[in-house]
């Protein structure tokens, strides 16, 4: 790797012998500086969530969790909805697609300063922008809803393995226990959210409405605090949190 977590760290990366279709290991860099340590890590989260979604939608990844994310028509308006969510968070980060990166939304893109750029593939004319700054990373993934296996954490001395996190939510059938019931909008915007926080870490609050992320909260010990975190950065982006549904990986 370029470096380590810190430029004084040095860093490689391993590859298993036989890797899933889909799996961010399988990428083609089609221009852009060598990766860093940092620059896969994130990827990864960013490829990983982007891929729950049929949809075409746009994750926006910062230090390894996800700081705007948002389903849309197409790509470009998905793009819009996520950067939308946390402009300054998404200053140098990671953007992964589930679609062909067009030209239009690459012309958007080129407004803010990106470290790495992730889709299955991309028009000639959107990779005809991307050549006029050449620093910009661009991965080239398959994509596909296969799931790793297995889940690994490096302790002192040795290794914690568990499956992964793949279990699959349908929200239709979930019990409604409050006397205002959702709407079916809400219901879709909270399977969204749902899909989201099992990429943000814990204790990971965020608030959603029409399949758009419109405050995340992430990393705190205390959930009120998460919380907080994300009512701030929605007010300090201009969004009101009205009428929007929440997510929190609580017990």
């Amino acid at each position: 790797m370029r470096y380590g977590e810190n430029p004084h760290q040095k860093a490689a990366f391993y590859i298993e012998p036989k890797i899933q279709n889909g799996s961010l290991a399988n990428f083609k860099q089609i221009q852009g500086k060598e990766l860093s340590f940092n620059n896969l890590n994130d990827s990864d989260t960013a490829w990983e969530c982007v891929k729950l979604f049929s949809e075409p939608t746009c994750v926006i990844v910062k230090h390894a969790n996800p700081c705007g994310v948002c389903s849309a028509k197409n790509i470009k308006n998905a793009y819009e909805g996520a950067f939308s969510t946390d402009p300054t968070s998404s200053f140098g980060g990671i953007i992964a697609i589930n679609k062909e990166m067009d030209s239009e939304t690459a012309e958007l893109i080129m407004n803010q300063f990106v470290e790495v750029i992730i889709a299955p593939s991309y028009s000639e004319a959107a990779l005809s922008i991307f050549k006029t700054k050449v620093n910009i990373r661009l991965l080239e993934v398959e994509i596909n809803t296969l799931e790793n296996n297995l889940d690994f954490k490096k302790i002192g001395g040795g290794w914690l393995v568990q499956t992964s996190d793949n279990h699959k939510l349908n929200i239709n059938i979930c019990k409604v226990v409050t006397k205002l019931k959702p709407s079916a909008e809400q219901l879709e915007d909270l399977n969204f959210a749902w899909e989201v926080a099992r990429h943000v870490k814990s204790n990971a609050i965020i608030f959603c409405k029409d399949k758009k992320t419109l405050g995340v909260g992430a990393g705190q010990m205390s959930r009120v605090d998460s919380t907080r975190i994300a009512a701030i950065k929605a007010g300090n982006a201009g969004i009101s949190l009205t009428n929007s549904v929440v997510a929190s990986d609580a017990f």
